[in-house]
């Protein structure tokens, strides 16, 4: 997958659309610049994961204060590393939903601010919808229809996708998203955070069919998804039914907790792999689009590959590049610029929603 990175002639910049993309949606603060959607000028972003580590999961204020000291600097950066000036750019896109609103009004703030003190137009785009761009970067003939995956620590939805401008949602989680459910079992294991990494590491020593979690799949037609069940089996079958037993992950060896990762993360990919099997089918998709963080696993891609060589006719997948699958503002800058082409801009009362 070849994704355009390299800076661009000056002739370039001058005829080329260029978005600034700011992403605050949870606890990453990214800014980057991408010319007509697909050329990637800069793209930072600041992890917050050491700071929320210590409580297993991100707490709002934590994530709110941190971006507030880092939104401009991270700004500033991704213009200098694009190599351009604030003249140069067309346009400001910001992550307005959905996401923790005390971290989503930083970026919004921010942008509104530079749309006002640059006289820039003002994009506000669907945090959700973005994840999509991300599997997009490096697709010249997109063939539709095409059914998309969203698979992330707040969200796993399900999309026909059309065009940037109209994803339609199919159907989405109900409780725990994908991601939460693996950052959940990690502190379950006692294996640190963000979850998703580490169990799929401690997964490849283990047997993904050593214990049988439940596979949540609300209906044989429902493109809705549960996770909390799954977690819940993990909880019990390490404390008991009664959750009174003594935590005998103290007192598992490495091999154990291999297993259990490994069981877990098969019974995740399972109904993820189902599901969009049968969104493809309802919709008859020729391509499957695969973004979000959760997108990075191993496992997740091997099994969606699997599913998409085997269909008759076979399908094709485009997967999110793994810098590309968290949280970022490339993604936000890219389907900022059809937004832009579209027309389609905010004004400075734009606010932030929790939902979208």
């Amino acid at each position: 997958m070849q994704i355009k990175e390299a800076p661009a002639t000056n002739h370039e910049l001058r005829e080329a659309i260029n978005i600034l993309g700011i992403e605050t949606s949870c606890d990453e603060t990214a800014a980057a610049i991408v010319a007509d959607g697909k050329i990637i000028k800069s793209s930072i972003v600041a992890s917050q994961d050491k700071l929320h580590e210590k409580y297993g999961g991100v707490v709002p204020e934590i994530a709110s204060r941190a971006h507030i000291e880092k939104i401009y600097p991270i700004i500033t950066e991704a213009i200098e590393q694009a190599q351009i000036s604030k003249g140069d750019i067309d346009a400001i896109a910001v992550a307005n939903q959905p996401g923790l609103t005390v971290a989503l009004i930083v970026g919004v703030t921010a942008a509104k601010t530079l749309s006002f003190a640059w006289g820039k137009p003002l994009i506000a785009i669907n945090h959700l919808h973005a994840h999509l761009q991300s599997a997009l970067l490096a697709e010249e003939d997109l063939q539709l229809p095409a059914v998309a995956l969203i698979v992330s620590g707040g969200h796993t939805c399900l999309y026909d996708y059309e065009s940037p401008l109209e994803p339609k949602l199919l159907g989405s989680t109900i409780d725990d998203a994908a991601g939460e459910a693996f950052d959940k079992v990690a502190g379950i294991l006692k294996l640190g955070y963000p979850g998703g990494p580490v169990i799929e590491e401690i997964a490849k020593k283990g047997n993904p069919e050593a214990i049988k979690f439940p596979r949540s799949m609300l209906g044989r037609d429902s493109l809705d998804f549960s996770f909390s069940g799954i977690k819940t089996a993990v909880l019990y079958y390490c404390h008991g039914q009664d959750m009174k037993g003594k935590n005998k992950v103290d007192s598992m060896s490495e091999q154990e907790i291999a297993d259990i990762a490994a069981s877990f993360e098969a019974a995740v990919v399972d109904v993820l792999v189902k599901k969009t099997k049968l969104a493809a089918e309802k919709i008859g998709a020729k391509t499957v689009l695969l973004g979000g963080g959760v997108a990075a696993n191993s496992k997740l891609r091997g099994r969606l590959q699997e599913m998409c060589d085997s269909a008759l006719p076979p399908k094709k997948l485009l997967v999110a590049p793994k810098q590309y699958c968290t949280d970022n503002a490339v993604m936000v800058a890219s389907l900022g610029y059809y937004k832009f082409k579209a027309g389609l801009f905010a004004d400075l009362t734009l606010e932030p929603k929790a939902t979208g």
